[in-house]
């Protein structure tokens, strides 16, 4: 069974910088595809990044150039590096993975078998 947890949310300034974490049961992240997915109050769940067992990328044209999510595979960890944060970042954050999905799919949550909790990021003044 794959449990996904997340952490590091929070509240910050525009400009200002947030690291994600979601740490996975059993030896997944070399295996899986995993992704970050938001959801901001009123919005549609928005593909942030995917990432497939190798650490290829993909991310939204919404946050390109200012995340970065890759692979701590010795401590089965996916992260999600924010910089640059504006509030329309703003959201609950959740963590996936699955076994089948690629990259491309995966953005749009297809393949994404399991699901964090998600954590909270508000960019605020």
């Amino acid at each position: 069974q794959v449990e996904l947890v997340e952490s590091g949310g929070g509240s910050v300034q525009p400009g200002g910088s947030l690291r994600l974490s979601c740490a996975a049961s059993g030896d997944i992240t070399s295996t899986f595809c995993m992704g970050w997915f938001r959801q901001a109050p009123g919005k549609e769940r928005e593909g942030v990044a995917a990432i497939d067992s190798d650490g290829n990328a993909r991310y939204a044209a919404s946050v390109k150039g200012r995340f970065t999510s890759f692979k701590d595979y010795a401590r089965n960890t996916l992260y999600l590096q924010m910089n640059s944060l504006k509030p329309e970042d703003t959201g609950m954050y959740y963590c996936a993975a699955g076994p089948m999905c690629d990259v491309h799919n995966g953005l749009f949550g297809l393949g994404m078998d399991y699901w964090g909790k998600g954590t909270l990021v508000t960019v605020s003044s």
